[in-house]
């Protein structure tokens, strides 16, 4: 049952309430997804948002509008998350390229020490400005939310609503409870942090967009790996790509390094692997099944990000958590969905 809409208090409209704190949902889970670096954490910090809106509605005076006030909500509920925990990672924060060679392998870590990626669909909004989403899309990127985990949690937060979500200083501090100077002093922190981490700009004026190139090059990559075409596969891959594979701690630079990986390395084991195109963290990716089940059939393996830069795939992040599959509304088995798959031209 939905509860009353309430006049006078500076909501923004007669609906009912719970629809009107929905209305939020999605811009909520790419704040939380931000500030904890998991998708799934940022689902349960969400909800957590919502529940402690519902109980705590009747001290809501108005004074505010409700996003900023659940904005304030969410904000605590990350903070409270992030005491005392350890930074998420990812494989490059942990040591130096590794050889592709089954000798690398080490035993994986637990996947709550890693970054986790994010469904493009669970944060976007259908409707909005152009400029907006893009900046939505770059500021959801993997090097991006990684460097963010850099920062303490109080200067992510300032640093995500400041140059993210782009409110004003006297908004932060009103939220946090602290003053403009604290505001001000914690987001030079944050960019001079940012920058030590590669990323000059949380929110660029001009965010790169997904165009029919990036898709196509995302084809041709696919049908080259369902072929398991190591030249095709050569030709896409930049000379300095990276791979890493979370939870594995193991990582490698270099085209040489992995297509050897897949050529004559554990990757083999992906020969015959079928795949389908997703959207993760602003960018292409694909997710991946491979044939080891029952008489062969397609089971649930990772999904991959892509990082493409003029022309070439300069990253491929590969997560090796069949969990995501879930958060992408994939099924673990291929035969649940076979209309997911389809020869790929290359």
């Amino acid at each position: 049952m939905s509860a009353p809409a309430r006049t006078g208090s500076g909501l923004d409209d007669d609906r009912p309430l719970d629809l009107q704190i929905e209305d939020h949902r999605r811009e909520l889970t790419g704040y939380c997804y931000r500030m904890l670096g998991s998708a799934f954490e940022a689902e349960d910090a969400v909800q957590d948002t919502m529940i402690r809106a519902w109980k705590g509605v009747a001290k809501f005076d108005g004074r505010s509008s409700l996003r900023s006030w659940l904005y304030r909500i969410a904000t605590n509920v990350c903070i409270d998350a992030l005491n005392g925990r350890k930074r998420r990672a990812v494989p490059m924060d942990v040591g130096g390229p590794g050889a592709p060679v089954a000798e690398s392998l080490r035993e994986p870590l637990p996947d709550a020490e890693w970054l986790e990626p994010m469904p493009d669909a669970r944060i976007a909004t259908p409707a909005g400005d152009p400029a907006d989403k893009a900046v939505a899309k770059e500021t959801i990127r993997l090097a991006f939310v990684a460097a963010l985990q850099h920062l303490p949690a109080r200067q992510r937060a300032v640093l995500i609503l400041r140059e993210v979500l782009c409110w004003k200083a006297a908004e932060v501090a009103e939220l946090l409870g602290t003053s403009v100077a604290s505001v001000n002093s914690a987001l030079q922190r944050a960019r001079a942090t940012l920058q030590e981490q590669g990323v000059s700009e949380a929110a660029p004026q001009t965010a790169p967009t997904m165009d029919e190139a990036h898709t196509a090059l995302l084809m041709r990559y696919m049908a080259a790996f369902e072929a398991f075409d190591m030249a095709a596969l050569t030709e896409l891959l930049h000379e300095d790509v990276e791979q890493n594979m979370p939870p594995l701690e193991l990582w490698f630079r270099g085209r040489e390094d992995v297509i050897a990986w897949m050529d004559t390395g554990p990757g083999q084991s992906c020969r015959g692997s079928r795949v389908a195109p997703i959207e993760i963290n602003g960018t292409v990716g694909y997710a991946q099944w491979k044939p080891t089940g029952p008489d062969g059939e397609f089971e649930a393996w990772g999904v991959t990000a892509l990082r493409i830069e003029d022309g070439a795939v300069t990253g491929l992040s590969i997560f090796l958590n069949t969990d995501l599959f879930a958060l992408f509304g994939l099924p673990l088995k291929l035969a649940d969905a076979p209309e997911l798959w389809e020869p790929k031209a290359a």
